[in-house]
């Protein structure tokens, strides 16, 4: 899992980041059981530098440890695997800042951390993630408000839903996109009844049908060949 390529064409390959996994209790499941659930980050290789796209687990204090059991592997292990240092990441950007997507944070005192305004505001207002995580000594916050091109065809794209602020990321590929959507949504398979639901109503389905995120609609203009997600192992793509 950690040495998987996603995209093997050389113009922007993105690569998956094993970073550990947690156990989500059974109170917060729907299922009844408890449910281990992988952290997952991205490393994407542009030619305009060299992007991570979340950064794992952090301690959030004992009580969250007891009631998630996280098991981390370090960020500078997952880093070194994929053949570079902590030093060599030039931005950073958080899909939102709950304790198991901005865990390595700390490690990138002076790198450039791109967040949407709103989820900032809500990390820092309290009980919401670890605090030491979120301001330390170095933190270079680049805020923003809805979506920004930070790399030459490499755009941040709000997608609010988990969280108000979350936001995702879409590279430009010769052959389409790959969306890394983070927690937007907690698996491949509601991702895609979400873009099932979208398609149903675009082609004139008769109601009652489900409904879906309006930033569908702007993940579907960048062309997604893969969608890829921070807790689940899957990749969305399209039916040929």
């Amino acid at each position: 899992m950690g040495r998987m390529v996603i995209s093997s064409d050389t113009s922007v390959p993105v690569r998956r980041l094993d970073l550990g996994y947690f156990v989500r209790p059974a109170s917060e499941t729907g299922s009844g059981e408890p449910r281990v659930e992988p952290v997952l980050a991205y490393l994407v290789r542009h030619e305009g530098g060299l992007l991570l796209f979340d950064t794992g687990l952090g301690d959030a204090g004992a009580e969250t440890e007891a009631h998630y059991r996280p098991h981390r592997r370090p960020l500078e292990a997952a880093l070194g695997a994929a053949g570079v240092g902590v030093e060599d990441i030039t931005q950073v950007v958080n899909c939102h800042l709950h304790f198991d997507h901005c865990g390595g944070n700390p490690l990138f005192a002076g790198t450039p951390v791109f967040v949407q305004r709103e989820e900032l505001g809500a990390a820092r207002g309290g009980d919401y993630t670890a605090d030491q995580l979120v301001d330390f000594g170095g933190v270079l916050y680049e805020e923003l408000e809805g979506e920004a091109e930070i790399l030459p065809g490499v755009w941040i794209i709000p997608t609010p839903g988990h969280t108000a602020g979350h936001q995702s990321l879409a590279v430009r590929r010769p052959d389409g996109a790959v969306i890394l959507a983070g927690q937007a949504h907690d698996f491949a398979s509601h991702y895609a009844s979400a873009q099932l639901a979208r398609r149903a109503a675009l082609e004139g389905v008769a109601g009652p049908l489900p409904g879906y995120p309006g930033w569908l609609d702007r993940i579907a203009d960048f062309d997604p060949r893969r969608v890829l997600f921070a807790h689940d192992n899957s990749v969305w793509e399209p039916g040929s």
